[in-house]
C-alpha cells in the first residue's frame, strides 16, 4: 500500500483551469499529492503546472511555439499526446507518480488514451471524459485495465454535476492507488488463457495440479481486453510458460471482429521467449456483439447466443485453415520452446455432437492443416481427445512437467516455501 500517493494529473490547463485545480484539491483531500501535466497549446491558464506544456512539446521533439504557428488544433494535440507519453512512461520508470488521473473532451480523451496505454499493466489510470465508453473510441486504444467515468455536464465551467463527477474522479485515482495489493510470491507464474467454464473447461483440472507443483496460475478471458493484457503480460516475461489454449481472439482479428485482442495475439510470450504450449480452443468461431449484425461471410452458418453481449458463428473449412496457418507464422517467430497441443475430437464444448457448433468438416480441415503449417522446431502432440476432456489436461502436463526437468522452465516452489 502507498501512503501518500502522487496522482499525474494530466489536463489542458488552458482551458480547464478550473477543473484540474478542483480534481487538485480533491486529491489532496484524500492525503495524496497531485503531479500536474499541461498539455494544452492556447495559453497559459490561471494554474501554474508542475510540468508545463513547453515540456511536453519538447518531448515530443518540437517547440510549443512552433505547435501554435502550425495552426492546426489536431495536429497540435496528436504531437502533445506523444510528448505527453514519453513523459509519463519516463517519469513513472522514475517513480515520481503512483497512478493517473486524465481529464478532457474528444482532445483531451484522444491524448488521455496514449497516455494511459505508455503506462504498463496495473497503474491505476482513470480517464474522466465527456465521451466514456462511447463507440468512438475504437476497442484497440483502449487499455485492458482503464477506469473511465462520465464527465457530464462538465464540458465548459463548474457546476455541481460536474463537481461530482470530478470528485469521484478524484477518488477513484487515489483510492485506486491506496487499494492496491503487491503480494510477495516466491512461486513462477504460469499466464493460461480461456473462455468460461461452459466453453472450455480444463482451467478447473490444470489450476490444482499446477499448484501442487508449486507454481501459480493466472487465467485470462480470451473476449478482446483479456488477451491484450495476456500478450502485454508475456511480452514483458512476467510468466515462466504460459499455456494458450484459447485462440478465438486470433479468429475475431483475421475476420474482422471487434472482439479483437490486436495484430499480435500469439506472438508475445515467443518474442520474449518465454516456453509456450498452445492449443487451438474456440478457432471454430467468431464473435460479434448479440445486438448487432452477424458478419456477412457467415450468413447461414451455425450460430450460438452465448447471452445478450456476444454470439459467435461456427467459421467455414477456409477459415478454419487460414487460422491454422496464422498460427504456424506466430509460432515461428519464438524464442523458446513451444509445443501444440492438437485435440482432433474438438476445441470447445459447443462443437460436440448433438452442439450448436458441431462442425466434423470444418474439426477435419483445422486437423489437416494445422500439422503442415507448423516450423519444424514447433512441436506436436495429436491427441485423440476432445479439448475438455482430461486426457487433454494430462499431455498439457506432460509437456510442461518434461520442460521443467530439463531446465526450460523454472521450478516450482511450494506453497509454505512461497509464504
Amino acid at each position: 500500500m502507498t501512503p501518500a500517493p502522487v496522482i499525474l494529473l494530466v489536463g489542458t490547463v488552458d482551458t480547464k483551469s478550473d477543473e484540474i485545480a478542483y480534481l487538485r484539491r480533491g486529491i489532496e483531500a484524500q492525503g495524496a499529492s497531485a503531479l500536474v501535466m499541461d498539455v494544452g497549446v492556447l495559453g497559459r491558464g490561471a494554474l501554474t503546472p508542475d510540468i508545463a506544456n513547453s515540456e511536453v512539446a519538447q518531448a515530443a521533439g518540437l517547440t510549443l511555439q512552433a505547435l501554435i504557428a502550425c495552426g492546426d488544433e489536431s495536429e497540435c494535440m496528436t504531437a502533445m499526446a506523444r510528448g505527453a507519453a514519453l513523459l509519463a512512461a519516463q517519469l513513472h520508470q522514475q517513480r515520481r507518480f503512483d497512478g493517473l488521473l486524465a481529464l478532457g473532451g474528444t482532445m483531451g480523451t484522444d491524448l488521455a488514451l496514449d497516455v494511459a496505454n505508455a503506462l504498463p499493466l496495473g497503474v491505476p489510470k482513470v480517464v474522466l471524459s465527456t465521451i466514456a465508453h462511447s463507440h468512438l473510441i475504437p476497442p484497440e486504444r483502449i487499455p485492458p485495465d482503464l477506469i473511465m467515468r462520465l464527465w457530464a455536464g462538465g464540458l465548459y465551467g463548474l457546476n455541481r454535476l460536474c463537481e461530482s463527477a470530478l470528485s469521484q474522479a478524484a477518488g477513484a485515482a487515489v483510492g485506486a492507488c491506496l487499494a492496491a495489493e503487491t503480494r510477495d510470491d516466491a512461486r513462477p507464474l504460469v499466464g493460461m488463457t480461456s473462455l468460461g467454464t461452459s466453453a472450455l473447461r480444463y482451467m478447473t483440472l490444470l489450476k490444482p495440479a499446477l499448484e501442487a507443483r508449486g507454481y501459480e496460475l493466472a487465467v485470462f478471458h480470451t473476449t478482446g481486453m483479456g488477451g491484450r493484457a495476456f500478450e502485454d503480460l508475456a511480452a514483458k516475461g512476467l510468466f515462466a510458460a504460459v499455456m494458450d489454449f484459447s485462440l478465438q481472439e486470433l479468429v475475431n482479428h483475421l475476420a474482422g471482429s471487434c472482439v479483437s485482442a490486436g495484430a499480435d495475439r500469439l506472438r508475445g510470450a515467443g518474442r520474449a521467449g518465454v516456453p509456450q504450449i498452445v492449443a487451438p480452443g474456440a478457432t471454430d468461431m467468431v464473435d460479434y456483439a448479440t445486438w448487432a449484425t452477424p458478419p456477412a461471410r457467415y450468413d447461414g452458418r451455425a450460430a450460438h447466443e452465448h447471452n445478450r453481449l456476444i454470439s459467435s458463428v461456427c467459421v467455414d473449412p477456409p477459415m478454419r485453415r487460414e487460422v491454422a496457418r496464422a498460427i504456424g507464422e506466430r509460432l515461428a517467430e519464438a524464442r523458446a520452446a513451444t509445443c501444440v497441443l492438437l485435440p482432433t475430437h474438438g476445441i470447445e464444448a459447443w462443437d460436440r455432437p448433438g452442439e450448436p457448433l458441431h462442425d466434423p468438416e470444418g474439426l477435419a480441415a483445422l486437423v489437416d492443416e494445422l500439422p503442415r503449417s507448423l516450423a519444424p522446431q514447433t512441436q506436436l502432440v495429436t491427441l485423440d481427445a476432445h479439448i475438455n476432456d482430461a486426457a487433454f489436461a494430462e499431455a498439457a502436463l506432460d509437456v510442461f512437467d518434461a520442460w521443467v526437468r530439463s531446465g526450460q522452465v523454472a521450478p516450482g516452489r511450494p506453497a509454505v516455501e512461497a509464504a
